[in-house]
């Protein structure tokens, strides 16, 4: 009997997905952005005339259409650039553009209003079409390497324990997925594709590696192709005049993907860095006294780790190793709380969706019973927290297209749990969620991406809560409510895209009828704005709040969620260094909306899962902070408490 695949399900989201985090700015630092009026390190094949003028390269073509061919040859390449066709030309570049004893041949994306399509292209000595065949259907996201070459040539991608789906799977999947860009990608028969009017400038970001071939136009999806060369194909790329008309490239910039950096291991000075574990096995975090000796111990994917000295790890769940480039790992979120209520912590966890309660076994060395409690969760984060005021922690999940919470029966705590829904079914984001008081009725109320609900008195009536819209990004990681700049109001601080770039606070702002408002502060954005402490970092896909350092507000921490969609170009700069921060809440009158967010690096080779935890581990009044991640597990222990102390002595 065959199972359903998730991940076929997905492949049209995750289309629509790449339309976002492609934004019309650059994701990636290139190794050259083309400023000047000189076409030094380029030279000319075919008809077309060139010449360069303030940063942009103007080609007219000739009656058969011409080239200007860069100097320097790659292999994988990001390229990024804006271009405007006046007239009926037609512009496009050549990728991988291999010398051959009669011309050229290479990977033609074709810039065409109305075709955007990547081919295969043969040229001849001057630069003349000899011929193109149109590439296949690019494999959908998530995938590096289209041919499937992680494990011996074998279709692994990706996988839990389910079957993963075959590339020929992938591919269909891949073809009947709508395109966000409006158009076929490559691989499809016909005109198609996004449309790129004359006589207007359009954004293009263009990802050549390994086999995989992406396009971008004006921020959404254009092409996404599977190339012919075995990725073997190395030449230079080369920027392409036809038609009638003019074409001009500005803000022409590139990079080398074939290079990647990893910075010197760096850890803060007020941060002590202990690694659990070397090996990657969830993507979450949480802290309780589990063995009950009055010492609070780390559980962290499968495992807890047995404190004070977190060296010695037992298995709750049975536990398996995962492969950062092509797996997911089971475990997204889990927490903490004795929910069965005899007195012994036991373990919720999030497996891709459904959430399971893994029942304390009580001191017994054993793998812990578990129990479906909520069977669908739709959403990437979840929350722990006493959503209606009875002392007792609820879990936040969307679910059926609502928002909701789900608690245990005290009589039968392992059975289904009894749901309460927040919203309407109007669909929820994967990402981004926080419950605080919103409007100081003492009340917690839910917010996401979305805007915010609003709890309804004790005994109401209302069946759903009274939705308040406002635009917090597009989904994010845990959503912080306090009150940043000391006003009085509770504001949002939030991640603004998991898998792209942005974070923000939301200065809560009233009018004469009191009537609620939101003003955007950005604190980081991409690497084409100004950011806080010039840090840029994406994939901001897990955040929590503590005061890290005594002042009595809350910080921000956050970090990279590294090959967040496996080894792959799906979202923006994958292979940045995976690091941790902390963001220190700075009430300052003179500031924008009269705070600021002060980033100090904690770590540059971890980065953050989907939920980490900031706990007070050794009782030393600071909070400590807990990852798991594709690099492993970590405790950074906070030391600014007792750099304090130790200064107070002297």
């Amino acid at each position: 009997m065959s199972r359903s695949n998730p991940y076929l399900s997905s492949v049209a989201a995750l289309a629509v997905l790449a339309s976002a985090i492609f934004a019309a700015s650059q994701n990636f630092v290139p190794d050259f952005v083309f400023k000047g009026s000189a076409l030094t390190a380029w030279h000319k094949l075919g008809a077309a005339e060139w010449h360069a003028e303030n940063g942009e390269i103007i080609g007219a073509a000739g009656p058969e259409g011409g080239w200007l061919v860069l100097d320097k040859g790659y292999q994988d390449i990001g390229f990024y650039t804006s271009v405007r066709c006046l007239g009926g030309c037609k512009a496009g570049v050549l990728l991988r553009a291999e010398k051959r004893p009669d011309g050229m041949k290479g990977i033609f994306v074709s810039l065409a209003d109305g075709d955007v399509a990547a081919f295969d292209m043969v040229l001849d000595a001057q630069g003349r079409e000899v011929s193109r065949t149109k590439l296949g259907a690019g494999p959908g996201a998530m995938i590096r390497m289209a041919a499937g070459r992680f494990s011996g040539g074998e279709d692994l991608v990706p996988g839990f324990s389910k079957p993963a789906p075959t590339r020929a799977e992938l591919a269909a999947a891949a073809a009947k997925a709508p395109s966000p860009g409006g158009g076929g990608g490559g691989g499809r028969g016909g005109r198609g594709g996004p449309a790129l009017p004359a006589n207007e400038w359009h954004t293009v970001q263009i990802m050549l590696d390994a086999d995989v071939l992406s396009v971008a136009i004006n921020g959404r999806g254009g092409v996404s192709a599977s190339t012919n060369d075995r990725m073997m194909g190395f030449g230079p790329l080369a920027l392409y005049a036809g038609g009638t008309g003019e074409v001009r490239y500005k803000e022409v910039s590139y990079k080398d993907l074939n290079s990647k950096f990893d910075p010197k291991e760096a850890v803060s000075t007020n941060f002590q860095m202990q690694r659990l574990s070397d090996f990657y096995y969830g993507w979450c975090a949480a802290a309780a006294d589990i063995n009950h000796d009055g010492v609070m111990d780390v559980i962290a994917g499968p495992f807890y780790y047995l404190g004070p000295d977190y060296t010695e790890r037992r298995e709750f769940t049975a536990a398996r190793t995962y492969n950062p480039s092509n797996q997911f790992s089971q475990g997204m979120v889990n927490f903490a709380y004795d929910f069965t209520g005899d007195g012994w912590p036991d373990i919720l966890m999030v497996d891709q969706r459904p959430i399971y309660l893994y029942v304390n076994p009580r001191g017994e060395s054993r793998r812990w019973e578990r129990f479906n409690v909520v069977p669908q969760a739709s959403t990437e984060i979840e929350l722990l927290k006493d959503i209606d005021g009875d002392g007792k922690p609820e879990v936040l999940f969307g679910g059926d297209g609502a928002m909701e919470y789900a608690k245990p029966d005290p009589a039968n705590p392992t059975a289904p749990w009894v749901v309460h829904k927040i919203s309407e079914r109007i669909g929820v984001n994967a990402h981004g969620m926080g419950v605080g008081d919103i409007n100081g009725d003492g009340r917690m109320d839910v917010v996401n991406a979305r805007g915010w609900w609003e709890q309804p008195p004790a005994g109401s009536t209302q069946e759903t809560w009274t939705f308040h819209a406002a635009a917090f990004g597009s989904g994010g990681a845990e959503m912080g409510i306090y009150d940043v700049n000391g006003d009085g109001l509770n504001d949002v601080v939030t991640a603004l895209s998991a898998h792209g770039w942005g974070l923000a606070w939301f200065e809560q702002k009233r009018d004469k009828e009191g009537n609620i408002s939101f003003v955007q502060h950005n604190i980081m954005g991409d690497f084409s704005t100004k950011n806080a402490g010039n840090v840029t970092f994406s994939e901001p896909h897990g955040a929590t709040f503590a005061d890290l350092d005594g002042d009595g507000t809350p910080d921000l921490i956050v970090g990279k969620r590294s090959f967040s969609h496996l080894e792959s170009y799906t979202d923006p700069d994958p292979y940045g260094p995976a690091v941790l921060y902390w963001y220190r809440t700075v009430r300052n009158p003179k500031a924008e909306g009269g705070a600021e967010f002060v980033p100090e690096l904690i770590h540059n080779r971890s980065g953050v899962g989907s939920h980490l935890a900031a706990v007070d581990l050794n009782q030393d009044g600071s909070a400590d902070i807990i990852t798991s991640t594709n690099r492993g597990t970590f405790i950074f222990w906070n030391k600014m408490r007792a750099k304090v102390k130790a200064q107070a002595k002297k």
